[in-house]
């Protein structure tokens, strides 16, 4: 059954135009080629790329977050509630009227209490911080990184400047040092925040972050076994030109620093715009879904990976609707650049009165037995 499965799976017209194979890309004469076995180094760097970054968190990020002044609010616990814990972790984190009614019932608690202990159990489940500030600091450090690393490497290739020429002489291209350690790290560092994603910062996109993550892992691998590796390279350059931009603003807005990460988000912003929704797909994106056309039939190969590419295109417009309408914001309203996939902690109900408390001495005036005192001296209430 398996050796059947394997043998549709690697069918050569799958693959390949009509007339190549598998064969076409054997070493040969001092020529190296991409091969679907070599894939397999990327699980070892992915478990590297988890041991590391325990290590940078701990090591880098955490002082790092003092020096730039990370301050985690305290946050009030829910008071042990055997009864309320069971509902929460079983059933649901948010009941409905009705069920808080049944609460109060089971537990003898007000209602009051019952939602408060809700809250309060909902702010505890929510990262703090510092788990923010060295999630962001880690990806930043990898973006970065990678960008330069991979602009070094393609610095000197003749298609980041002339895109036609990531065809020439496809699909047998050779392997170049510098091209297989950009893939097989590229491809470690989303394995690994694959694995990671349990134990991450859960956002409102948790879904389409999940999407992109297995589709961009699909994208490096497809691309690599029928060597379409020209064409990767450049997708992986373009996109980690401005992710770093976007979690060194995380990083800011964490420790406090409007200003910055107010600035260093409208560079993002403007960064994703051109890449992602101009280079990539009227640049790159039409170089491989139209130019291949004129040189190969059409090819399952062709079709799953621009397919790919257009699943990766459909996030990106997503994601810049959500950069735009937060870029907008703070240009007409000069408000606070916040994430908006990102929960934000509920006011304990203890506030709200204290809050709403204040408001009703302004509206009313001081109150003394039921009965408003008038400041006839026009002084300053102690």
């Amino acid at each position: 059954m398996l050796s059947t499965l394997s043998e549709w799976f690697w069918q050569e017209r799958l693959w390949f135009p009509e007339g190549m194979g598998w064969a076409n890309l054997e070493d040969r004469d001092g020529r190296v080629y991409a091969k679907a076995r070599d894939l397999w180094a990327a699980l070892p760097i992915a478990l590297a790329f988890l041991l590391i970054r325990q290590l940078f968190e701990r090591t880098v990020a955490t002082p790092l977050a003092a020096l730039l002044g990370v301050k985690e609010t305290v946050r009030p616990r829910a008071p042990c509630n055997l009864t309320l814990e069971s509902y929460y972790c079983r059933i649901s984190k948010k009941p409905s009227q009705s069920y808080i009614d049944s609460l109060c019932k089971e537990t003898g608690w007000s209602e009051r209490q019952v939602q408060r202990w809700f809250r309060r159990r909902r702010n505890q489940d929510r990262p703090n911080l510092l788990k923010k500030f060295r999630e962001a600091s880690w990806r930043f450090t990898f973006y970065l990184l990678a960008f330069i690393a991979g602009l070094g490497a393609l610095v000197d290739k003749p298609w980041l400047y002339d895109l036609k020429v990531m065809w020439e002489g496809f699909p047998v291209l050779t392997l170049l040092p510098s091209q297989y350690w950009y893939y097989m790290i590229e491809l470690g560092f989303y394995g690994s925040l694959l694995f990671s994603v349990a134990s991450d910062v859960k956002r409102k996109d948790f879904k389409e972050q999940i999407v992109h993550h297995v589709a961009t892992i699909l994208l490096i691998s497809f691309s690599w076994c029928v060597n379409y590796i020209r064409a990767g390279t450049l997708i992986m350059l373009v996109h980690d030109s401005s992710d770093y931009f976007l979690e060194s603003a995380k990083m800011f807005n964490y420790a406090g620093w409007r200003n910055a990460c107010n600035y260093i988000f409208i560079l993002f912003a403007a960064v994703f715009i051109v890449t992602r929704l101009v280079i990539l797909p009227f640049w790159i994106i039409h170089c491989t879904w139209v130019y291949p056309l004129t040189i190969v039939t059409p090819f399952f190969g062709y079709y799953f990976f621009n397919g790919l590419l257009l699943v990766l295109q459909c996030l990106h417009i997503f994601w810049a609707a959500l950069i735009i309408r937060m870029a907008v914001r703070f240009l007409t309203c000069n408000e606070k650049v916040d994430d908006e996939r990102s929960d934000k902690d509920e006011t304990d109900e203890s506030g709200e009165e204290e809050e709403e408390g204040k408001k009703e001495v302004k509206r009313n005036g001081l109150m003394t037995n039921g009965h408003a005192v008038h400041n006839n001296n026009h002084r300053k209430i102690e």
